[in-house]
């Protein structure tokens, strides 16, 4: 376990106490102890021992969200940068070794930056549909004096097959309106007024600039290194599975994967090599139980940033 760390007051990055560790260790499974009709755990272990126990043609969605083509650590494990043909090779026997798990009609998000995209195309071209590329802007981002800052993330969208689910209605975005036009009766064209303001709900988009990542503010914050934000996996799920489908992630990190396919009322199996981020997955679960909030996601619709900051503020107002 890492070192645990002073915080101030109003930070609410989740830990864990000895006492956390102790409750939720039990809920942790072994590779060895999956079968094929294992849902709705975290297993600690190799992904790849995993997938060889479970059901073929079982999975609706896999996200992967593999290590990035870095040098990174990951509490006790690390993963070395490679050449691109040799993270390329890595990433598409990864694929092999998961794809048998999906069904015909399944969708695979994998994930990366703009060096391991050439990997994860080459990847994922030979095997897979690609759809399309998602890229989402990072308001975070570490300064260069001899490089563009790195400010965006891309998730590469593929499916199985042809058939496959896309539920467009599910993750329209909700944006103020700039240019109000009306018809010739005056009535509002493609928008609708309320006290709070005037909204369009506008088809989703590949250019993602309304998610935040998680930092010490926010109750869904952990110490992992790069989690992704629970608004952001909301999207692919919402868009590519109905309730009860399986959601599978095998590079789980601290769980937001599982975490919003429990909020929205689907099944799922993550797999987490390392402990403390698997009982960080657990501990979340927990919370999920009685909290479903999802950051940015209210009433069915998901927000631009900062639009319902505004709405609150006002509705808080004497």
């Amino acid at each position: 376990m890492t070192e645990r760390k002073n915080r101030a007051p109003r930070n609410k990055t989740l830990t864990l106490s000895d006492n956390d560790i102790a409750v939720l260790r039990p809920r942790l499974i072994a590779p060895k102890d999956v079968n094929p009709q294992t849902v709705d755990r975290t297993v600690l272990g190799d992904c790849i021992e995993v997938a060889d126990q479970m059901a073929r043609g079982s999975v609706d969605l896999l996200v992967l969200d593999p290590p990035y083509n870095l040098n990174k650590r990951f509490g006790a494990n690390s993963f070395s940068k490679r050449t691109v043909e040799d993270y390329t090779v890595w990433l598409g026997g990864v694929l092999d070794k998961l794809l048998p798990v999906m069904k015909p009609t399944g969708t695979v998000y994998i994930c990366g930056d703009w060096h391991t995209s050439t990997s994860i195309f080459a990847a994922a071209s030979s095997r897979l549909n690609v759809r399309n590329r998602i890229t989402w802007e990072r308001e975070k981002g570490r300064g260069a004096r001899s490089n563009w800052k790195n400010a965006s993330e891309d998730i590469w969208f593929c499916t199985v097959g042809d058939d496959y689910v896309f539920n467009v209605d599910a993750v329209k975005l909700r944006r103020r309106v700039i240019a109000p036009y009306r018809d010739a009766a005056g009535s509002p064209k493609d928008w609708s007024e309320t006290e709070d303001g005037k909204f369009r709900d506008t088809h989703p988009s590949n250019h993602w600039t309304d998610i935040t990542i998680p930092f010490w503010s926010m109750p869904e914050n952990t110490d992992h290194p790069t989690q992704k934000s629970e608004k952001l996996i909301a999207k692919l799920i919402l868009a590519s599975t109905r309730p009860d489908d399986l959601v599978f992630d095998p590079f789980l990190g601290s769980g937001t994967t599982s975490v919003v396919a429990h909020k929205l009322g689907r099944h799922y199996l993550g797999v987490e090599m390392e402990e403390e981020y698997a009982l960080l997955s657990e501990h979340r679960l927990k919370i999920a139980e009685y909290d479903k909030v999802i950051q940015g996601y209210v009433g069915g619709v998901f927000w631009e940033r900062n639009t319902l900051n505004t709405i609150n503020s006002r509705a808080r107002r004497p």
